[in-house]
């Protein structure tokens, strides 16, 4: 028999619903494909309770604003310009997602690249196939993000500033405040979804473009149609492909009645690619209307960060149309990371054009 090893995280909304479906139908799953699946958990600190707390209203959104309209998009952008050849996804897809969560988080400049490689060890331990390696270095990404975190903390404890660790230290759930494990736990969620995924957005986003120089021309000729480029974007290469929800009371999908406790594995980018949704699914059209993807989830557990990915995703495509007459594709084919779970390329390499005359 066939041994498939899946690690999860210990938070979050795929690794304990995933955990109770693969016990569910695990006996189902050994008769009808001889294979055995077994769950390998990465160790994260055990949250109490659920909590119901409210950060400063409009805080990710205004001050992302102000972030991604900070200079650095341009400078990044002339950087690109000047080098003339580059791997977008160090110049750029990495570079401004982790500087716009970096400084809403309260992590210095100086202490963020090594996030990237954290990050992405952690992540792998996400996925089907998952190797003993793998999972070493997930266990050990976690507790050095751990300790960084706490760190952090204990350094705004004693200087608060305006940002999302401050704030959390202040939230209160009543009159209960939250744990330095709790705290922890969620500025590690915080801080890497939020430049994870927008990473892969971005990436995502360009290649699609490059593989429908059709379209690239469209938004170069009408940047107005930045919003629904990323909205195609993301229904069209979602960077996360797979969630999971727990149902806490039955409810019937397509003639199938899910239990109460019974856990549901949903393939968002199959979703997006529903005809019954989206005509012509498997085409990429930037003018696409009305195009409502399922790339954030949806219900309770929608996305935190979907309008902080959403913009920084519109000024990275704004700020490339404006800028370049050309982006040409250095590559045979895209460098997928072989991964189910989050969708992105390791690299993206291009050849710029400045615009005559066009500094931003």
């Amino acid at each position: 028999m066939k041994l498939i090893r899946i690690g999860v995280l210990g938070c979050g909304n795929v690794g304990a619903p995933l955990v109770s479906l693969i016990a569910q139908q695990q006996a189902a799953i050994e008769a009808r494909t001889g294979v055995r699946l077994e769950v390998v958990s990465v160790a994260v600190r055990n949250l109490s309770k659920e909590r119901d707390i409210s950060l400063p209203e409009g805080m990710l959104t205004r001050d992302a604003m102000a972030v991604v309209n900070d200079p650095t998009i341009d400078v990044i952008v002339e950087r690109m310009a000047e080098a003339g050849e580059v791997d977008v996804m160090d110049a750029l897809a990495f570079r401004l997602p982790v500087q716009v969560i970096g400084e809403l988080v309260g992590v210095p400049p100086s202490d963020r690249d090594q996030f990237r490689v954290l990050v992405r060890n952690a992540a792998a331990a996400l996925e089907p196939g998952v190797t003993d390696t793998q999972l070493d270095a997930a266990e050990h990404a976690m507790a050095v993000m751990d300790d960084y975190f706490r760190g952090l903390i204990a350094r705004r404890r004693r200087d608060l500033d305006h940002d999302l660790t401050s704030a959390l230290i202040a939230a209160r759930d009543g009159d209960d405040r939250l744990t330095e494990d709790e705290m922890v736990a969620t500025l590690i969620l915080l801080f890497s979804a939020g430049f994870e995924t927008t990473t892969n957005l971005i990436g995502n986003g360009l290649l699609c473009l490059l593989r429908n120089p059709d379209q690239f021309d469209r938004l170069r000729a009408d940047p107005a149609l930045v919003d629904s480029a990323v909205e195609e974007m993301l229904r069209f290469e979602s960077p996360v492909q797979v969630d999971a929800r727990t149902a806490f009371e039955p409810v019937e999908i397509d003639g199938h009645t899910i239990t109460t406790g019974e856990t549901v594995v949903t393939f968002l980018g199959a979703a997006n690619r529903d005809p019954a949704v989206f005509p012509d699914p498997d085409r990429f059209d930037v003018t696409r209307h009305p195009n409502h993807p399922l790339s954030f989830a949806a219900g309770i557990h929608y996305c935190l960060g979907a309008n902080l990915a959403r913009l920084e995703g519109r000024v990275v495509f704004d700020r490339l149309t404006r800028r370049f007459a050309d982006i040409a594709w250095l590559d045979n084919g895209p460098d997928w990371r072989g991964t189910l779970i989050l969708r992105g390329v390791n690299h993206l390499n291009v050849a710029v054009t400045p615009k005559e005359g066009t500094t931003r």
